[in-house]
């Protein structure tokens, strides 16, 4: 779909100097994208799964400059707006939109998740924040049980941490 590809370099623009920041939301979208393919998401859910990985941190700017912190709860109440200016101005359609939003809002909320696009999002986050953060295999272990429930997601997680 290109228009991925044009979103991807609006948001690589949204992050110009930020090299760490464009390489997280790319890997997020990979894992996602390969993800919902592999589990057979219908094409839709996939469309609004990738678009939502490709934005899903853009609230990270808007919370850093009004907070000075990019804690999850706060890239969850600064980006929404943000995904939606952006996402309105590059023609997206509404009920898009507001889906993708609603994932941005909720991705570091993992108690309520009510769909395969926004299981899948938090799969393929965990996968590449569990390798950024550098975290103890115990953690690794503990997010494997706990945030992993699709089959492809378990097996990447697996293959990626020997857990």
């Amino acid at each position: 779909m290109w228009e991925n590809n044009i979103l991807i370099t609006e948001m690589m623009k949204y992050y110009t100097g930020d090299p760490k920041r464009i390489q997280h939301f790319i890997k997020v979208y990979q894992f996602a994208k390969m993800i919902g393919e592999m589990e057979g998401l219908p094409e839709e859910t996939r469309y609004i799964l990738e678009t939502a990985a490709i934005v899903h941190d853009i609230g990270i700017k808007p919370a850093e400059e009004k907070y000075g912190s990019c804690g999850g709860k706060l890239q969850e109440q600064e980006g929404p707006a943000v995904a939606e200016k952006m996402l309105q101005r590059l023609g997206y359609e509404p009920k898009v939109i507001d889906r993708v939003c609603y994932l941005v809002g909720h991705h570091h909320t993992y108690d309520q998740i009510d769909g395969s696009d926004y299981r899948i999002l938090v799969e393929a986050d965990f996968l590449v924040n569990l390798y950024e953060d550098n975290v103890s295999k115990d953690a690794v272990k503990n997010a494997y049980d706990k945030i992993f429930r699709t089959k492809t997601g378990r097996r990447v997680c697996s293959l990626m941490f020997s857990v």
